[in-house]
């Protein structure tokens, strides 16, 4: 799996200063299952060390890139650049991009743009990022400031690995009874991530309009990348533990039923982390040879050593 990454992220000395921002998250953890590309396109447009730049509001409500040694408008310098780093990167099977946080040309929204007097206006994507955004609409994109936030990193990471999952499908010329498969298997996950696009990806695979299977499997495509990019909750986590529940209710005693559902419980009172009601629910599953339960993604979404369900603040 391929990920984009600022290259001061990965311990590249590349900073305006020489020096580096390195993620342990990203080279250490995440970096055992993925493959990165790095980019800075501020050290290629006036390489390290350098004078700091700024996004300055002009009179059309946009900005214009300022060094802030000499005052001069270096925007054409790192447009060219920016240009040529997306250039490089779009060559690349990418299944997301990891941003440098308040950057003038990578930051995702948390860019920095001043008035003239100098103070600060707004924020905004840099000039690196908007081009990702607006090029890459539907992939997986974050900066790594806001992968602190064990829900947000949760998030992202379900995402990332959702959005692999559907392009090694997409890599096979799949049939129409492949992508049904696909779609059940992802039913929970879905669910908890927004349960109207997932009725409406069920309508897609209904085909009720008799349309295409490249047509069809267009709009799939499109409706279950957005899907993903949604955010999970613990409202919404809890109702699909409980859907999931019923379907080992059958096959389970009393007393193990309530231990099942006090954990759901726990979870959503924020007592345990989501983990400890998946763990007990997974192996009831298992043991009771409920095969559609076990090949749920929403169970395992991602390699179980991320490990990033057993937070009690992945959930909100």
């Amino acid at each position: 799996m391929k990920i984009a990454v600022s290259a001061c992220l990965l311990g590249e000395k590349i900073r305006f200063d020489g020096g580096h921002k390195h993620d342990r998250f990203i080279t250490k953890q995440l970096g055992e299952f993925a493959q990165y590309v790095p980019f800075c396109p501020e050290h290629l447009a006036f390489g390290t060390p350098r004078p700091t730049i700024r996004l300055v509001e002009d009179t059309e409500d946009s900005y214009f890139v300022q060094s802030n040694k000499s005052q001069e408008n270096v925007s054409k310098e790192l447009l060219n650049s920016s240009q040529s780093e997306f250039s490089r990167i779009q060559n690349e099977p990418l299944r997301g991009i990891i941003l440098k946080s308040k950057s003038p040309s990578c930051g995702l929204g948390s860019a920095l743009v001043y008035r003239e007097n100098g103070y600060a206006k707004e924020k905004s994507d840099g000039m690196f990022a908007k081009m990702c955004r607006e090029q890459f609409p539907l992939l997986p994109m974050e900066e790594e400031g806001r992968l602190n936030d064990p829900w947000l990193r949760e998030n992202f990471v379900m995402q990332l690995f959702a959005y692999d999952d559907f392009e090694n499908l997409k890599a096979t010329n799949p049939s129409m009874k492949e992508l049904v498969a696909f779609h059940q298997s992802y039913k929970f996950m879905l669910q908890a991530k927004n349960d109207v696009m997932y009725r409406e990806l069920g309508q897609i695979v209904g085909n009720h309009d008799n349309l295409t299977f490249d047509v069809l499997f267009g709009q799939y495509e499109v409706l279950f990348k957005t899907t993903i990019a949604q955010k999970s909750s613990i409202r919404k986590n809890r109702n699909v533990l409980e859907h999931m529940a019923g379907f080992v209710k059958d096959k389970i005693s009393d007393v193990e039923k309530e231990m099942l559902h006090e954990q759901i419980r726990e979870y959503a009172d924020k007592i345990v982390p989501l983990i400890a009601p998946l763990s007990r629910l997974y192996m009831f599953a298992k043991n009771h040879e409920v095969e559609y339960l076990v090949g749920q993604k929403f169970l395992n979404p991602y390699p179980k050593e991320l490990a990033l369900r057993s937070d009690i603040k992945s959930g909100k």
